[in-house]
């Protein structure tokens, strides 16, 4: 099978041109700095394209899939017109990314929203604006959810989470599908769940179940075994509540390619294993065929994204490494510190050249721990040149901070040789703007100057 887009490190478009610069979507990423500044994070819109409709061509073996972007990944109103355009649906998680949907003219009916604590005004927001599905984390949501509906009139329709009992091998921090996680139900509480939605929570309405094992994934089998494990839960809940479950939301998870070290399975290869599954445990438990719904977020845009910048200081500890500092570091790209994750580098205006020195890059905020990669090999790296973060498309932006007030970077979006800005630099007057300080300090300080 053909490789598919997480596979890939770089983006689709990405190739070097006769400048012996890093070109992506058409645009030269050296005239991109000149023109934007930065820390600059750099999207280019075939890969992401491309990736939606491997994701649908993969799944189209079972007609009655469902492929939802998890918006976490990289929410912003462009990508919500994206994905829409590609025949996708959203996974939110916040009231803030349900908003940001509703702002893009997003088809509401088609966006599911989870989370472990949804707020009184995000569940508002939810119903208020027409949100298709909401998956049920917890005991206290099932009755707080069901207050809001009553008192408006209506009837929502839920997934339940659940936690299938699956271990994969990611990050301690990534895997939710465990039994010891903060998420979803334990399959022994659903009985207690299911009598209620059916005895005393008659505005909420079951349509389906919710399960996402982790993320960052390799493993094939671990998608096998969590459909087995749904569609038992399917038929035994049906037997027992005569309940016909209609929606098998599997969550996300495929991992992607950071360095050459990693070899994610491909879109193709993971969808082949679900569908298998899901049409044998069909038959195995002689159950309707349900929507299957998947839900990729990183490895739908990682790959598409790239974040370009400026070299300045460096520093040769003696008989030890060279430390090579950029203009950003953990405050735009927390998942090193965080995950201990690794990336692979360019040097963007010196991308044909061969590497020459062992460097660590590293961020110029006030932490140790501020390292973005250890010990990679690049062509000398002079202080202005512009270094490039590979597969930096989710989870960095979306996780970004003010750490240190520095200001959050632009994001632009390449195609065919044209760039668009899709969120603005923040400046300094954007970083104060929510600040205030009480008038009895200003009253005093005015006393003082008497």
């Amino acid at each position: 099978m053909s490789e598919t887009v997480n596979q890939s490190i770089l983006p689709y478009t990405a190739k070097i041109n006769e400048d012996n610069h890093l070109e992506i979507g058409g645009c030269d990423t050296v005239e991109l700095v000149e023109r934007y500044g930065t820390p600059l994070i750099v999207y280019d819109e075939d890969s992401i394209r491309k990736c939606c409709s491997q994701y649908k061509n993969a799944f189209s073996s079972y007609d009655k899939t469902k492929v939802l972007f998890a918006g976490k990944a990289f929410m912003t109103k462009t990508i919500c017109h994206i994905v829409q355009e590609e025949g996708l649906g959203i996974d939110v998680v916040s009231g803030g990314e349900i908003y940001t949907a509703l702002k893009s003219s997003f088809k509401m009916e088609n966006l599911y929203f989870n989370g472990n604590n949804k707020t009184l005004d995000e569940l508002e927001l939810a119903l208020d604006s027409g949100i298709g599905r909401i998956t049920v984390d917890n005991f206290m949501e099932l009755a707080i959810l069901d207050n809001i509906a009553k008192y408006h009139g209506k009837t929502v329709k839920i997934l339940l989470r659940i936690t299938p009992g699956i271990e994969c091998h990611t990050h301690e921090y990534i895997q939710t599908g465990h039994l010891d996680s903060k998420f979803g139900f334990d399959l022994t509480q659903l009985d207690e769940a299911i009598e209620l939605i059916k005895d005393e929570y008659t505005n909420l309405e079951l349509v389906g179940l919710h399960a996402h094992i982790g993320s960052q994934i390799f493993e094939t089998q671990v998608y096998h075994d969590l459909v087995g494990i749904m569609a038992e839960q399917f038929a035994y809940i049906k037997d027992k509540f005569d309940i016909e479950l209609e929606e098998m939301n599997i969550g996300g998870g495929l991992g992607i390619r950071y360095t050459e070290g990693d070899d994610p399975p491909s879109i193709y290869q993971i969808s082949e294993v679900i569908v298998n599954s899901l049409k044998e445990n069909i038959k195995k438990y002689s159950i309707n065929e349900p929507i299957l719904i998947v839900e990729p977020g990183r490895s739908l845009v990682s790959a598409s994204g790239v974040t370009l910048y400026t070299s300045g200081s460096y520093k040769q500890v003696p008989e030890g490494r060279k430390y090579v500092a950029v203009d950003g570091g953990m405050a735009d790209n927390p998942r090193p510190s965080m995950y201990q994750a690794d990336y692979k580098a360019m040097v963007a205006n010196k991308a044909g050249n061969d590497p020459e020195e062992v460097v660590t890059i590293a961020g110029r905020f006030c932490e140790s721990g501020d390292i973005l990669i250890k010990d990679v090999k690049l062509p000398t790296v002079d202080p202005g040149d512009i270094v490039c973060l590979l597969s930096t498309g989710a989870y960095n932006y979306s996780m970004a901070s003010n750490y240190n007030r520095v200001p959050r970077p632009a994001c632009v979006l390449v195609h065919k040789g044209q760039s668009d800005v899709i969120i603005e630099r923040e400046t300094y007057e954007n970083i104060i703007s929510l600040d205030r300080i009480p008038k009895r300090l200003t009253s005093k300080t005015l006393e003082g100057s008497m």
